[in-house]
């Protein structure tokens, strides 16, 4: 027992692994999804459907979503439609509760910017923070590409054949903590900011009538509006899927470490990592 308190009592050195330009964007992109998600789920109200395909309308069933509301007698209840199911969401989507009423609404007040009906603010929140996003977006690459930090990112070889074990670690919750990126960190990592952010900045864009005068080809490559729409809120659900693991992968790795490292830049790693890997 003295050996492994020993062993547990026994720090890693601290080492300068996030620099200032990786903890603002940081920062400033969990700010902009925050209120780009919320501010969404308003423009979203304004239209709950999501279809695929050029165009919709009455004689058009290409819904692929749908929350909407029906009176059931002397009640008014909630419904869900998805890919043809549907279910009973009465109190959460479709129809919810506001100070003692029942309110026909496709997402309820409380997770949408403004909390009030109005298109109007929830387009000028979103344009605003979209347009912050992605200026932060390039504000990054180019820092990272000046500090290397780029590189960091990038799978290698050695990074594939070390996939299966690192999977195995983080289903036994075995953390290393090391100056490096794990690969599953880096797949998680370029996925957000290669594939989904850049996914979801040209499918709102697509869904822009004035950017598609000068750009008429992203109408072709998503498959219209509509379709540019259903993706883009396809998107937000894996961001926001994504941030659910991170936050749970930063409590179970060590919540105090994790959030020094992208306050203040200092993280500490394993005392056998020695600062290099």
């Amino acid at each position: 027992m003295p050996d492994v308190a020993a062993k547990l009592s026994i720090r890693g050195p601290l080492i300068y692994r996030q620099s200032v330009w990786t903890r603002g964007t940081h920062w400033l992109w969990a700010v902009s999804l925050f209120f780009l998600l919320l501010s969404g789920l308003q423009i979203f109200n304004a239209k709950p459907s999501l279809h695929i395909g050029q165009e919709t309308g009455f004689e058009y069933d290409n819904a692929v979503l749908e929350i909407g509301a029906r009176q059931v007698g002397d009640t008014v209840q909630g419904y869900t439609r998805l890919f043809g199911a549907e279910f009973d969401t009465t109190g959460l989507l479709g129809v919810s509760d506001e100070d003692g009423r029942q309110v026909v609404r496709a997402f309820p007040a409380w997770v949408t910017i403004p909390s009030t009906r109005s298109l109007a603010t929830g387009r000028i929140v979103h344009f605003f923070f979209a347009w912050l996003l992605v200026g932060t977006l390039l504000v990054w690459l180019l820092a990272s590409l000046l500090n290397r930090h780029l590189q960091d990112l990038m799978i290698g070889r050695a990074d594939l054949a070390a996939l299966p074990g690192d999977i195995a670690n983080h289903a036994r919750l075995r953390f290393h903590h090391t100056r490096r990126y794990n690969v599953l960190q880096k797949l998680a990592y370029a996925g957000v900011l290669f594939v989904a952010l850049p996914l979801m900045i040209l499918t709102g864009l697509t869904m822009s009538p004035n950017f598609n005068a000068s750009a008429p080809w992203l109408l072709d490559l998503f498959g219209g509006r509509q379709t540019a729409r259903s993706l883009h809120f396809a998107v937000m659900l894996a961001l926001v899927g994504f941030f659910v693991v991170h936050m749970l992968m930063i409590l179970a790795a060590g919540p105090l470490n994790e959030l020094r490292s992208i306050l203040t830049g200092w993280y500490r790693v394993d005392p056998d990592a020695g600062g290099e890997n």
